[in-house]
């Protein structure tokens, strides 16, 4: 989700700022003067900061951690018990054990659906995951949209910015909001929380070794 930029322009941008900070410093608070003198009310909020200090996303996250390390070790685990079988019939195999070839289909045809089955529960986790990943967006971007619509019955700002890395290259402090969007998020989702997942991690690693 980073922005990225072409090394020329990033070359230009780091050089533009070191001779001309007195320039930036003045065109920053001509702006914000000219701003305030059309009657625009502008904010902008640091999304690394909401990221990190919003409660929602550090609960979601902590979620979504627990459902990739249980996948993983779920995974794993089928992983060992499969190159066990495979080992197994190899030795039996090389020792002469399959007394018919049909017994000896059998055995390769069993160790190939395992292996299909593997590749399909690896497939199916990895969706679950991207699903819940993609939930955590649009529930982040809902909860964020319903706060600022109350917020700004008050505030009455034109625009409401979102700042991430360079996507701004230039933000006079004096419209961050940051501090005051999160502390209210965190009132808010404190009094009602917005992560309500009825599955626990661990009911997830059951039904995935159930499989």
């Amino acid at each position: 989700m980073k922005k990225m930029f072409t090394l020329a322009f990033c070359a230009l941008v780091a050089l533009t700022a070191c001779n001309n900070n007195k320039e930036a410093n003045v065109a920053e608070e001509k702006t914000a003067t000219e701003a305030e003198a059309t009657g625009l009310k502008i904010g902008y909020v640091e999304v690394d900061s909401l990221m990190s200090q919003y409660q929602f996303c550090k609960d979601y996250n902590i979620l979504l951690n627990k459902k990739g390390e249980n996948a993983s070790n779920t995974l794993q685990q089928k992983q060992r018990a499969l190159q066990q079988h495979a080992t197994a019939l190899q030795k039996k195999y090389e020792s002469n054990g399959f007394t018919t070839r049909d017994e000896l289909e059998r055995a390769q045809n069993q160790l190939a659906k395992e292996q299909q089955d593997l590749a399909e529960l690896e497939q199916r986790l990895t969706n679950e995951l991207a699903m819940e990943n993609a939930k955590l967006n649009t529930e982040l971007r809902d909860s964020i949209q319903a706060f600022l619509k109350v917020y700004n019955k008050a505030k009455k700002f034109d625009y409401i910015l979102s700042k991430q890395g360079d996507n701004i290259l230039l933000a006079n402090k004096k419209y961050d909001i940051t501090k005051e969007v999160v502390a209210g998020l965190n009132k808010r989702y404190k009094a009602k929380p917005d992560v309500q997942i009825v599955s626990t991690p661990k009911d997830e690693a059951k039904k995935a070794d159930k499989e």
